[in-house]
C-alpha cells in the first residue's frame, strides 16, 4: 500500500514507476487505483472516464476485479483496476455499509486466489492511496501487510507522518493486525540543496533501516511523463529519475526476499 496523507509526496509516482519497474523484469504486478483523482491510470494510459468500470464498482457493488482490471499497453504484466471520480463519492457511500473497512480486502483476496489457481498470480500488489486518511485509504491499510510511504525532501516532510503512524497503529489493533511499514522512499531529492541532504539525514535518523537506500531525484521527466500517458520508465529510459525507480524497485525485491 502506498500512502501518506499529505498531497504532493509522490505517492502516485512512485506506485506507477516501481510498478513498471518490476514488471518490466518480467513479474506480474496489479496496480489498484483509490484515488479519485485516477492519476495513477492515467500515467498507465488506462481508460477511466466517468462511468467506465472501476476500483468503485469493486468497492461499492462487489464487482469482480477480473472484470475491471486492464493490462497496460506499454508494459506487458502490468495490470490496473482503475479509478474514476466516481471514487469521490465512495467515502459517503460506504459509511452506512456493514463491514465497510473490509470491501476491499475481501475483493482482493478473492481476485488473488481466483489468479493463483489459474497459474497467473501476482507477484506484487501496489494500492495507490488518496491524500487522506478516509474509508478509501483505512480500506486499502486493511487490505495490504506493508506500507510503502513516500517522504519529499523538502521542509515539513515529517509534518504529519505522526498522525499516519496512529493510524496504523489503530489499523494493527482493530482491523489488520500484520500491517507494517515495508520502507520509506525519499522523493524529489535536490542535490543542489542543502535542505534536501538534512531532511533526507532527519528522516533516516527517525526510521533507519526502513529508509531506503536509494531516493529519488526531482526531475522534470519525471513530472512530464503522465501527462504523456507514461511512467519515467517508458517516457525516458535512460533518465536520472527512471534509473532511480529502477533502483528502488530492485532495493524493494532485495528487502522483501530477506524477510521470506
Amino acid at each position: 500500500m502506498v500512502a501518506n496523507q499529505k498531497g504532493g509526496v509522490g505517492k502516485t509516482t512512485t506506485t506507477v514507476n516501481i510498478a513498471a519497474a518490476l514488471a518490466q523484469h518480467g513479474l506480474r504486478v496489479l496496480v489498484v487505483d483509490l484515488d479519485p483523482q485516477g492519476n495513477a491510470s492515467t500515467a498507465l494510459s488506462i481508460k477511466h472516464d466517468e462511468g467506465f468500470p472501476s476500483a468503485y464498482e469493486v468497492l461499492i457493488e462487489g464487482a469482480d476485479m477480473a472484470h475491471v482490471r486492464a493490462e497496460c499497453p506499454d508494459v506487458p504484466g502490468l495490470f490496473v483496476v482503475p479509478a474514476t471520480i466516481d471514487l469521490s463519492g465512495a467515502e459517503i457511500e460506504l459509511v452506512s455499509m456493514v463491514a465497510r473497512e473490509n470491501r476491499l480486502r475481501r475483493s482482493l483476496d478473492a481476485h488473488l486466489a481466483a489468479t493463483e489457481q489459474a497459474g497467473d498470480r501476482y507477484d506484487y500488489v501496489f494500492v495507490d492511496c488518496p491524500p487522506s486518511l478516509g474509508l478509501l485509504t483505512v480500506n486499502a491499510l486493511t487490505a495490504g501487510r506493508e506500507m510503502l510511504i513516500p517522504i519529499q525532501c523538502e521542509y515539513y516532510a515529517l509534518e504529519g507522518l505522526s498522525q499516519l503512524m496512529r493510524t496504523l497503529e489503530q489499523i494493527r489493533e482493530h482491523l489488520n493486525p500484520d500491517l507494517e511499514v515495508g520502507a520509506i522512499l525519499l522523493t524529489m531529492f535536490d542535490a543542489r540543496t542543502r535542505l534536501a541532504a538534512q531532511v533526507a539525514a532527519e528522516v533516516r535518523q527517525h526510521f533507519g533501516a526502513q529508509v531506503l537506500t536509494t531516493v529519488i531525484p526531482r526531475t522534470v521527466r519525471i513530472s512530464e511523463a503522465p501527462s504523456y500517458g507514461q511512467t519515467v520508465l517508458t517516457y525516458d529510459p535512460g533518465s536520472p529519475g527512471a534509473l532511480a525507480y529502477l533502483e528502488a524497485a530492485t532495493e524493494l525485491t532485495h528487502q522483501g526476499e530477506g524477510t521470506r
